[in-house]
């Protein structure tokens, strides 16, 4: 496939599996800009109040899930609070769920990549059986090596977990590659990807590492869900991991990734811009739904 046919098949992948899927669940990119610097992007969607009642949050460098109301509940704490976003010296993580940590505590006592997330298995959260999905750029050897990783459900037994991780060669500048946790279900024929009507959030603002969240921001408004029904069980991702589009600049990336996803389930979402060497940290840009809610 050449550099071209990539950008077309990003494009499809786009329009069909974000603007078009009304419930993709969370999703992961692992990509480069146009100007070279790496990027990692991922989102959570909610259909349950607790899963809605999230934003996210920068506590010690790392991008984390937390309650927006600590009054009230956000489902099961141990699938839905996690650190998302983690680095260490020449390695920078990302998935959606406790792996995260784990993986980033493996590496840095000096264990594979993959033998850390042998420890995990696909979420307890039957019937959906939730994939966990993983990607970590890991420049300790000089060059990036990308890995992504997706542990699932057995179709023959949903007890077991199929594990497979993939190491791709490095996208071309203005491209990536992702994953999401489900499916999903795409809108009813001839309807619009998403509500034109719709206002788009306000530019997000980087976040600075002392944790002053200036890019959390809140959509103008919140259409409900499009018609129609969720399969249930949702159905998890199949396939290799998706070509997906990462030109433009990071504010526009978030816009343009907010508004792709369904305005009635996405809750938030994070794009992350590491140095093309990976000798730095790298910066964040938050888009939540709500704003976290005061304390006390």
């Amino acid at each position: 496939m050449s550099a071209l046919q990539a950008e077309s098949r990003a494009r499809e992948n786009f329009a069909r599996h974000i603007e078009a899927n009304r419930y993709p669940g969370r999703g992961l990119i692992v990509g480069r800009s146009r100007a070279g610097d790496w990027l990692q992007l991922y989102w959570i969607m909610g259909r349950s109040p607790g899963s809605r009642n999230r934003v996210f949050t920068l506590r010690d460098g790392a991008l984390c899930t937390e309650a927006r109301d600590e009054g009230e509940g956000v489902g099961d704490a141990a699938l839905t609070l996690y650190e998302a976003m983690l680095e260490l010296p020449g390695l920078y993580l990302v998935g959606n769920g406790a792996q995260t940590r784990g993986a980033a505590t493996a590496l840095g006592q000096g264990e594979r990549y993959e033998d850390a997330l042998a420890r995990f298995e696909h979420e307890d959260d039957a019937p959906h059986h939730t994939p966990r999905i993983s990607g970590l750029l890991d420049f300790r050897s000089g060059a990036a090596r990308l890995t992504l990783s997706i542990l699932k459900a057995s179709p023959a037994d949903p007890g077991q977990t199929d594990r497979f991780h993939y190491h791709p060669a490095t996208p071309p500048a203005g491209l990536g590659l992702g994953l999401t946790t489900y499916a999903g279900a795409l809108a009813r024929p001839g309807a619009p990807p998403v509500d034109r009507a719709e206002p788009l959030p306000e530019p997000a603002q980087p976040v600075d590492r002392a944790g002053r969240l200036t890019g959390v921001l809140r959509t103008p408004s919140h259409p409900v869900d499009r018609p129609g029904r969720l399969p249930e069980p949702l159905l998890a991702f199949e396939g290799e991991p998706l070509w997906l589009p990462l030109d433009g600049e990071p504010q526009e990336l978030v816009a343009r990734y907010w508004r792709a996803l369904d305005a009635g389930n996405r809750v938030a979402l994070a794009l992350k811009r590491i140095p093309a060497r990976g000798d730095g940290p790298g910066r964040l840009w938050i888009q939540n739904r709500e704003r976290a809610a005061p304390a006390g």
